[in-house]
């Protein structure tokens, strides 16, 4: 419909709506994606016929290539798209016999008119001449409105549903020229009242196997049903719906493309709602006789709908029971505006779902739901969505993606314009209109639009939207608003030659504004969206960061930017000035893929510092720092500082970085250089940092050619003509050579060299007792060299020596293991204090390993016993069980062995019986262990002795211990209310109540000592004896 408005008229409909909206939303990120227009035309003719004619005020529509909107007064106004007025049709009847017009359909070619009337008739027209065809008055139960008629694809078949809730087919037949009309009721509503019934008409694509079938879907207060009613009635799918009672069941077809295995396919979806619930389901029909629906998505929005539309495959459009229409986009469930509607004065059908017209005849729960019906009264046409109105006709259509940024252009809404032109560029923007398929060609369209609204941005901004007044800050946060807007807009549509051609020259003219782009740059450049700057801006940037001081920060800037943005010369002088090094090293890589310049110019000035020894500055310590890294990234194959050096030149990299560091001398030495001086600079700053990036290099796979192998053993020799035997080099820097050494030597692939009475120098640095640096690394070299096999040739009996010498009790448990002296790797377990706990399961495993032999188990369980009381110690519930399922036999010794220690034994004990209770409840399923009551009755005393407040809770808690035994213990420590339990259970009574009583006493007089003289506490002790002896 709108394709025939005026531009004028759209654009004024456009500028009438701005703000007028009061609970409208307009999202920034989508803009105003729907455009309202009045159908003035329309409107005004339907004004014209409810006063001069009589036609009574609108009450349905239909639309296709016409509009058919019916009225209170049984009249139907036809109109054609260019709202011309073509037919009024009216039967000649009263209003009081057929009532108001309730329903409306129109067939595919818009040749003929159903029409549905309050009081149940339906009339049949040909619009091609206005005259009525067929009045039918029996085809359904009387005194029910028709709510709902629509025609199918079959132009002989219609579908319509009635107050009474039943559903009917109607078909039509003419024979020897005379019209007739029959109808079959469907679905009856004694089954449950259908509210709303939707034909699924025929796809856009032809040979489908939908187009044998005639299917409809049909909605109750409690489900949703789908049926074929051609060629046979069968029910296809239902699915429960709920929601509250005065609401109705909403439903819409269409056909979306939906993603499979084999492709993407054109399936019809069906969207059915209720309350605030929609569901989406897919019909896919792989023959006339398999059907079968998916559920593809579920949707809850924070509104009761009263209507509900697909706008397109993505979108759909719902009303709200405010009145407010929404637009959502389905695939992302995402709201893309909200429009108020209520001056629209929407038609509602309530009195026909109440059945006003034939005296209410319908049922309560339908009266109640149809206060909000809608149905005739929302239409859509082509991605035009019709609202009737009680007096007017309005249409909502999407924008286009070029009107929606118009429209934020026109209200100078600029930055909302630049970003929804970003948005189609990158293809996250939502219903999205009339852009080319053609990935390249829209890019190209959007890009141009982009730019257009750019320029306008910039002008206003650099003029009219410039701030005239006030302090020079308000300036300064205007244009720190603007920058990023320009600078995001051209680099993301990769025209950076407007953004330093025109946007750049059109700030320059402000010095401030000019500042600012500069510096707005930063964040692009260092997060490498800006790569290349047009040489002149360049000069001015650099200029800018010197004139601020902000050195640091434009050397940040340099190693991000493409090479040929710099005018070199000078960014070098600049960089040496200010000890740049980052830059220096970068210009150097970048320009002339020169890797050793400033790797040797760096070094030469470390030397001066390093080798003769003067006290390192900051500055010194952070140059070293540098260079560490920069070599670590050469001979890993990585660049300095960000990225990866170009495969066809790796290799070269690599090998000159290893031979410029092993130079024998500089290029112009001093007569006191020592021979390879860069090694000895690196070793003597950072001996650790040095050989952990070597040996991150020998990794590369360059080393595992024989000339490979060759340049790793020169290099191994090197360091140890360098640093063995020479003063220079601290004993913990030789011994950072010799762990390098030891985990080279111990991979599997080694092939260094290192002479006998050399490694018995690094075996006796790793196992240097009095050394306590690095403990843990140093075993860890040790171990992977016996793993390795680096070791055989060494006596394993001296290796042990210096293993337990150096308390390396992991290296000393490899070779006890080895020599199948588990007792003595038992040991070592204990007296490595960050294993301790791992020792019961190492017993565990000896114990039933049946390889083992009977003397090697004889031994093993001997060294256990011995070391009972350090078991104990570490973990007692652990030990508990270790003897209760290892060593049952041994009960006795260990009771015995750890009777000196009482604690000890006492520990030991509670986690014996511990374990024995967690059997009885089944926490534990292993074999039970036999308790005898000496063993309750030694744990007793032991607890009167180390926790007598417990003693009387457990004596409660277990029968176990024999009752004379256990109350002599108790009354040997003391345990009062352990005792007056006892007696009591032995049926002492009153002994266990004078107990009580003494404690009582004794508490009291306690509490009271403090209240009383010396001579009223004497008075009151002698009245408490006297209590007592009663």
């Amino acid at each position: 419909m709108l394709s025939h408005l005026p531009t004028t008229v759209q654009l004024a409909a456009d500028l009438l709506l701005v703000g007028r909206r009061k609970d409208s939303i307009q999202y920034p990120l989508h803009g105003s994606v729907l455009r309202h227009v009045v159908l003035r035309g329309i409107s005004s003719q339907i004004v014209s016929a409810a006063e001069r004619v009589n036609a009574g005020l609108p009450s349905a529509m239909a639309v296709s290539a016409v509009v058919a909107i019916g009225s209170t007064h049984g009249v139907v106004l036809i109109f054609d798209p260019k709202q011309t007025l073509k037919l009024c049709l009216s039967n000649g009847q009263t209003r009081e016999q057929y009532g108001a017009v309730s329903a409306l359909a129109l067939n595919n070619d818009c040749t003929r008119l159903l029409v549905g009337h309050a009081r149940g008739q339906i009339t049949m027209w040909d619009l091609t001449t206005g005259k009525l065809l067929r009045t039918i008055t029996d085809a359904h139960q009387p005194g029910s409105a028709i709510l709902h008629i629509q025609f199918t694809d079959d132009p002989t078949l219609a579908i319509f549903s009635d107050s009474g809730g039943s559903v009917f087919e109607l078909n039509f037949r003419r024979l020897m020229g005379v019209r007739g009309s029959d109808s079959t009721c469907i679905f009856s509503g004694s089954r449950g009242e259908v509210c709303s019934i939707l034909v699924l008409h025929a796809g856009p694509l032809q040979d489908h196997p939908l187009d044998d079938l005639s299917i409809m879907a049909l909605a109750t207060m409690s489900k949703v049903i789908v049926i074929t009613i051609r060629p046979k009635l069968r029910v296809l799918f239902h699915h429960p719906l709920r929601g509250n009672s005065n609401t109705l069941p909403l439903l819409a077809w269409h056909y979306v493309f939906v993603q499979q295995q084999t492709g993407r396919t054109l399936e019809p979806v069906l969207a059915f709602a209720r309350s605030s619930t929609i569901y989406f389901c897919q019909l896919v029909c792989k023959s006339p006789d398999n059907v079968q629906f998916v559920l593809l998505q579920k949707l809850t929005v924070p509104y009761v709908l009263i209507h509900m539309m697909w706008i397109n495959a993505k979108t759909l459009i719902t009303v709200d029971s405010l009145e407010r229409m929404h637009l959502v986009d389905v695939r992302h469930d995402e709201e893309l505006q909200v429009l108020d509607v209520g001056d629209v004065k929407l038609v509602y059908g309530s009195s026909h779902f109440k059945s006003l017209a034939t005296g209410g005849n319908v049922s309560p729960a339908m009266a109640l739901a149809g206060e909000n019906a809608c149905y005739q009264s929302v239409a859509l046409f082509r991605g035009q969505v019709l609202l009737l109105g009680t007096k007017s006709l309005h249409v909502f259509t999407i924008r286009t993606w070029f009107e929606r940024i118009n429209y934020l252009a026109r209200q100078e809404h600029y930055v909302e314009a630049l970003a929804l032109a970003l948005s189609f560029y990158e293809g996250s923007a939502r219903a999205v209109i009339g852009l080319d398929s053609n990935v390249e060609k829209r890019k190209g369209l959007i890009a141009s639009k982009l730019l257009r609204v750019l320029y306008e941005f910039v002008e206003a901004s650099a003029t009219k939207n410039v701030p005239t007044r006030g302090a020079i800050h308000l300036l300064v946060e205007h244009y720190e608003s603007v920058m990023p807007v320009c600078i995001e807009s051209c680099i993301s549509i990769d025209r950076t030659d407007v953004l330093f051609g025109d946007v750049y020259d059109r700030f320059s003219q402000d010095f401030v504004a000019k500042a600012l782009f500069l510096e707005s740059l930063e964040p692009y450049i260092l997060d490498d969206k800006l790569r290349h700057i047009a040489p002149a801006v360049m000069q001015e940037l650099v200029e800018n960061y010197e004139e601020r001081k902000e050195i640091d920060d434009l050397e940040r800037l340099i190693v991000h930017l493409d090479i040929m943005s710099m005018n070199i010369d000078h960014i070098v002088k600049l960089c040496w000035k200010h000890s740049l090094y980052d830059g220096i090293i970068y210009i150097f890589n970048q320009s002339m893929n020169d890797y050793i310049s400033p790797l040797e110019e760096l070094l030469n000035i470390l030397m001066d510092s390093i080798l003769n020894k003067k006290d390192l500055t900051d500055k010194v310590v952070k140059l070293a720092n540098k260079v560490l890294v920069y070599v670590s990234c050469c001979l890993a194959g990585r660049a300095y500082p960000v990225g990866d050096i170009s495969e066809s030149i790796m290799l070269q990299v690599k090998t000159s970085v290893l031979k410029a560091l092993t130079v024998l001398h500089t290029k112009q030495p001093a007569e006191e250089e020592p021979v390879y001086p860069y090694l000895r600079t690196l070793l003597h700053y950072s001996t650790r940092e040095f050989l952990n990036a070597l040996a991150l290099a020998f990794e590369e796979p360059e080393f595992e050619s024989e000339v490979g192998r060759q340049q790793k053993q020169r290099i191994v020799d090197i360091l140890l003509q360098i640093m063995v035997d020479n003063m220079e080099f601290s004993p913990t820097q030789v011994g950072a050579l010799f762990t390098f050494l030891a985990r080279q030597m111990a991979k599997a692939a080694n092939t260094i060299y290192v002479s006998r009475m050399l490694f018995e120098q690094v075996l006796e640095y790793l196992s240097n007792p009095n050394d306590s640096s690095r403990h843990e690394e140093r075993e860890q070299a040790l171990i992977e060299l016996l793993h390795a096999a680096g070791l055989q040739q060494f006596d394993e009996e001296r290796l042990l020596a210096l293993a337990e010498r150096a308390e390396f009790y992991r290296v000393c448990e490899l070779l006890y293991d080895k020599q199948h002296q588990y007792d003595k790797v038992l040991s070592c377990y204990l007296r490595d204090t960050s294993r301790q706990v791992q020792a019961f399961r190492f017993i565990e495993i000896v114990m039933s390993n049946p390889a083992r032999k009977a003397a090697e188990k004889k031994a093993f369980r001997r060294k256990v016993l011995e070391s009972i009381e350090l078991l104990v110690a570490i973990d007692q519930q652990q030990t508990a069980e270790l003897l209760a399922c290892v060593f049952p036999d041994s009960m006795h010794e260990v009771t015995t062995r750890l009777a000196h220690e009482p604690r000890l034994l006492y520990a030991f004990l509670t986690g014996l019986i511990d374990y024995k209770e967690s059997q009885a409840i089944g926490i534990k399923k292993k074999e039970g262990i036999v308790i005898g009551s000496d063993v309750y009755e030694q744990y007793i005393d032991l607890m009167c002795e180390f926790d007598p407040a417990n003693v009387c809770t457990y004596v409660k808690s277990t029968d176990a211990y024999r009752l004379e035994n256990t109350l002599e213990i108790c009354k040997k420590h003391q345990v009062m209310d352990a005792m007056a339990h006892l007696l009591e259970k032995s049926g002492q009574v009153h002994d266990a109540f004078v107990i009580l009583l003494q404690v009582c006493i004794y508490l009291l007089c306690r509490c009271l000592s403090s209240l009383f003289t010396p001579r009223s506490r004497k008075a009151l002790l002698i009245s408490f004896q006297k209590t007592e002896i009663l």
